[in-house]
């Protein structure tokens, strides 16, 4: 069932596109660099970096439709949640061994990631309403 895209939300997408790509570039070109200071495997940082490229497109995708599908937006929102689930495991778990600052910088981008969810989920109800 295709939602209105209201002002609101369209700018909450573009804000997750605009955040997302630069979090994509800054992994996946500075893994190496930031594998050092954050203390997680440069392979994680490339591999995490590659993934929010299609992620962000599909975020260019929906910006530009007047009528997204509703459950294309909530996929989004799904996303972003098994993101901030999977950086806290990240940061927290027994996998990996962070840094302080790997520590901070993952739980950073999750607490921003967790709060475009939250924000997706407020658009999509206000857009739901005046569909």
């Amino acid at each position: 069932m295709p939602v209105q895209m209201t002002s609101y939300l369209k700018k909450v997408l573009i804000a997750d596109a605009v955040i997302s790509g630069a979090a994509a570039l800054m992994m996946a070109a500075g893994s190496s660099l930031l594998s050092g200071l954050l203390g997680l495997p440069s392979e994680l940082l490339l591999w995490a970096g590659i993934a929010l490229v299609p992620f962000v497109a599909a975020l260019g995708f929906m910006i530009r439709a007047d009528r997204p599908p509703a459950g294309v937006i909530v996929a989004i929102i799904t996303i972003n949640i098994a993101w901030v689930i999977v950086s806290l495991i990240v940061a927290f778990g027994p996998a990996f061994a962070p840094t302080l600052l790997g520590k901070i910088f993952v739980v950073a981008q999750a607490a921003t990631v967790g709060l475009f969810a939250e924000l997706q989920i407020i658009g999509l109800r206000r857009a739901g309403a005046t569909a």
